[in-house]
């Protein structure tokens, strides 16, 4: 073999030049179109923790869609630090393209007028909140209101002949600006940015109607994401205009949202372009866009965006391998100066590569910095995921302003952040999350018994319309009736509790799947300890998510199966697709470590490195009235054991997702966190506390958890009890809803008063008939009212089956003693309170109800002394 073939291929490069800076992080990457459901779905923790800018969504009381209404969604996004909700008014109709009214064009026109003065006059009844308010008046019309089709104005594209187009743009611009002069106006709204874009420009301009925002969609590639950017702005120059800011308010495909390795280099292009832009809509409407999972839990997309919402300072320039390149190593970065802090997110290629850092200023830096490295796998579209997996914690000297890790095993579909900060300070380097993992494609497995399928391609660079998948293939024949059995072998390097993630889906609407839910298939290892796994339900084919347990492995070989049946436990029901099968070996600690330094700093907060012995390279030093906030995962709803790591005598107050716990105490404190996403801030109330980092353990059993099945409750009306194999007991409460006389009683005890979490175990298949490619799947909602006190509205996300349940926990206040739950519901009316929608957008209904368990928020103040 020669020198050269034993080299093997040279190593990708990407190198970040921190010694030149691009301008302020702008974070407009993170947008969402129909990712918000309605206040609490997906919750407004999950939301705020992925940092949107801007979420455009249909019109108020449009039939679309299910939810996304832009007036309802409107607060609670600004309250979660949301910037700017674009309304898609021709969303109003259904259909696509859309089946706006009308004999003629100049009748469709007049009827489209009608429902802008509608749209603009109930915003005005909001106050300061339609400031936040962006009026989109068409959407992609030269295929749809002016294009040649059967819905257009007159079958004539505007491409070709602009003027009805250009008329009804004038005419509808005028109209919002009469009616609210503060209001803002965005257009074109393009598919793409068409050559005959400047010809509206041009007339805009000539008759005072420019837009305020200008907009188009980018469902293309990154690469053409920079170009077109660049090119509008030189068209703005060449006629005299602007800048103005722009939206690319649709980007992305199916293939591309949910996998960090891909969306890191769309959000790469976006941010060096300094505009917003809105994740495209493929699938069901909030989720952010296949960010989220269930109402408060996050997949592995959710945490590139955390990371990404996170980036201070200016970015600077990022020299990838492959510049411009799609499927590639790409990445973004940024230095804050103040808080001696670089950071980089890169990701999109497998194997081995050097990120090289340079120019690192002396004065920021010092002699030698502390890496942090991290991992956000992908963890399929429906498939929660924990916090990033911490790959590295080490110092390395600076040699000539620069620093070079070489990471190995590089996952294509995962991202990564690399964080620098000073070294030499005494660091305690942390040992990575994982001590040893490894996938097991399905389509690698041995199959044996009858109706194997192996399935595939899905997604690709050339079939982008399709979903991401392992591999890209993925295996079928566990299903009702077979007796197939899928087996990997596998090798463990040591005796251990390995975690076990099947990542699987089911179509909740195959045949087979319809009768009972979620498909049930029978784990053994070695032939030996079976148990039954229920695999996750999906919206459409090929959606993945994932079921986990633990085995005890000891080193070397084993055979683990999947089976349709099992001599033991019983038979398949459903029809499942098995796309491949991790193990993976964590530390046997099981404690979670959030350094504050790389938390979310507000209020005059601040990073120190000048505190030998932290856990990390530095500490969060908090003046009165500063907050330090940490993102932190839970797998399940219930306690947990959390901890405030601080240095001296500082004092401070600590929240959970917006509770407020009390003050910060020396040792471990037993909270109830939500399974998912969870809110943890510290805030100052002296004049200096620092905080070093946060620590999350597994309960201790201090909160006492109190479960009560429906079935027990007092019903009235329609509510009946009906069995559900998957709920607690067989069965559950159905029928809540249609008015306050099919209501559920439930008598709960607490004993004292104070906060509680009520997690309500639920399941919601309602799925009305679609008019395209979304699902549309509905939200329910129960009204919950606490001893007759006026209800408070809980909106329940689909569970894609009415025999799938989880977990949903809304906090309430309870006295000592009994307390009555009352749950009801009715189908709501529109904004203006006299009209419903007449196709069953909005549900009359609760969910079906199977159990309430009630557990203390924190402990009484007189049991919060840490242990």
């Amino acid at each position: 073999m020669d020198a050269v073939a034993a080299e093997g291929p040279a190593r990708e490069k990407l190198t970040i030049d921190l010694g030149t800076e691009t301008g302020p992080f702008h974070g407009g990457a993170s947008g969402t179109l129909y990712g918000l459901y309605g206040d609490g779905v997906p919750s407004r923790v999950v939301v705020e923790g992925m940092y949107p800018r801007t979420v455009t969504t249909k019109a108020q009381d449009g039939v679309q869609h299910p939810g996304g209404d832009a007036l309802e969604i409107l607060p609670p996004f600004v309250a979660a630090g949301g910037k700017d909700v674009y309304v898609y008014l021709p969303d109003f109709y259904r259909g696509f393209p859309y089946e706006w009214p009308g004999a003629t064009g100049e009748e469709r026109l007049a009827g489209h007028l009608d429902v802008i003065r509608r749209q603009v006059e109930q915003a005005l009844t909001l106050g300061e909140l339609r400031s936040h308010i962006v009026y989109v008046p068409f959407n992609e019309p030269e295929g749809n209101m002016f294009g040649d089709g059967e819905w257009s104005y007159d079958r004539v594209s505007w491409r070709s002949e602009p003027d009805h187009y250009f008329a009804a743009w004038e005419a509808a611009h005028h109209l919002i600006k009469e009616l609210d002069p503060d209001a803002r106006v965005a257009g074109p709204n393009t598919c793409v940015l068409y050559p005959e874009v400047r010809g509206f420009l041009e007339f805009a301009k000539a008759h005072d109607v420019l837009p305020d925002i200008v907009t188009w969609h980018e469902l293309s590639s990154p690469a053409e994401v920079r170009t077109n950017i660049a090119k509008y702005r030189e068209l703005e120059r060449e006629l005299g205009i602007g800048p103005l800011p722009v939206n690319i308010n649709e980007y992305a495909h199916n293939y591309h949202v949910s996998v960090p390795g891909q969306m890191i280099q769309w959000i790469a292009a976006i941010e060096e372009s300094k505009v917003d832009a809105d994740l495209a809509y493929w699938n069901i409407a909030g989720n952010l866009n296949d960010s989220a999972v269930e109402a408060n839990k996050a997949n592995g997309q959710w945490w590139l965006y955390n990371a990404y919402g996170q980036l201070s300072g200016n970015t600077v320039r990022v020299l990838a391998p492959h510049p411009n390149e799609q499927y590639t190593l790409q990445g973004i970065a940024t230095l804050d100066r103040d808080k001696r802090q670089a950071r980089a997110l890169f990701g999109g290629a497998d194997g081995t590569a050097d990120i090289v850092f340079e120019g690192l200023d002396a004065e920021v830096f010092g002699s030698v910095v502390h890496v942090r490295l991290t991992e956000i796998p992908w963890t399929g579209q429906v498939g929660p995921s924990a916090e990033p997996l911490r790959l590295r914690d080490e110092e390395l000297p600076v040699s000539d302003g620069k620093v070079t890790l070489s990471p190995e095993g590089l996952n294509a579909m995962s991202a990564y952040q690399v964080i620098l900060s000073p070294g030499g300070h005494g660091a305690v380097l942390l040992p990575p999350s994982v001590r040893w993992k490894q996938t097991y494609e399905a389509e690698d497995a041995t199959y044996t018994g009858g109706g194997y399928s192996k399935n595939g391609p899905e997604g690709s660079p050339s079939a982008v319309d399709r979903f991401a998948t392992s591999g890209g293939y993925h295996v079928g024949g566990l299903r009702t009736g077979s007796d197939g059995v899928l087996a990997f072998d596998v090798e463990v390097p040591q005796d251990g509790t390995y975690d076990l993630v099947v990542f699987a889906g089911s179509h909740n609407l195959a045949d087979l799947v319809r009768e009972q839910g979620p498909t049930n298939v029978f784990l053994r290892v070695d032939g030996e300890d079976p148990r039954e796994l229920r695999l996750p339900l999906g919206y459409k084919p090929a959606v993945w998510g994932h079921t986990d347990t633990r085995v005890e492995l000891s080193a070397g070989r084993h055979r683990i199966t999947l089976a349709a049946q099992d001599p033991d436990l019983g038979v398949t029901k459903g029809d499942a697709c098995v796309d491949k099968l991790d193990l993976v070996l964590r530390e046997e600690d099981e404690t979670a470590l959030y350094d504050a330094e790389f938390a979310d700093l507000r209020g005059g907060a601040r990073v120190s490195h000048a505190h030998r012995g932290a856990s990390g390279p530095a500490v969060a030093v908090l003046p009165r009235g500063g907050t330090v906030t940490f993102w932190v995962h839970a797998a399940d709803d219930g306690e947990a054991s959390v901890t405030v790591d601080v240095l001296g005598p500082g004092e401070g107050v600590l929240s959970v997702n917006g509770e407020e716990i009390g003050r910060v105490e020396r040792g471990a404190v037993p909270l109830f966190l939500a399974g998912g996403v969870n809110k943890v801030t510290v805030t100052g109330t002296s004049d200096r506390l620092i905080v070093d980092r946060l620590r999350i353990a597994p309960s201790r059993g201090l909160l006492p958890a109190t479960e009560y099945a429906a079935e027990e409750g007092v019903l009235t009306g329609a509510a009946r009890v009906t069995g559900y194999p998957y709920a607690t007991g067989g069965k559950a409460v159905e029928g809540v809803g249609a008015g306050p006389a099919n209501a559920l009683a439930l008598t709960v005890t607490a004993d004292r008063a104070g906060r509680h979490a009520l997690t309500i175990r639920y399941s919601n298949g309602e799925q009305p008939p679609s008019t395209h490619y979304n699902p549309d799947p509905v939200c329910r909602h129960a009204d919950v009212s606490v001893n007759g006190a006026p209800a408070q509205r809980v909106l329940f996300p689909t569970t894609f089956h009415f025999n799938n349940f989880w977990n949903l926990s809304v906090p309430v206040t309870l006295r000592p003693g009994l307390n009555t739950l009352t749950f009801t519901a009715d189908q709501l009316p529109d904004f203006g309170g006299d009209t419903r929608n007449e196709f069953g957008r909005r549900s009359a209904y609760a969910p079906v109800i199977d159990r309430v368990t009630v557990t203390p928020i924190a402990p009484a103040e007189a049991d919060a002394r840490p242990l």
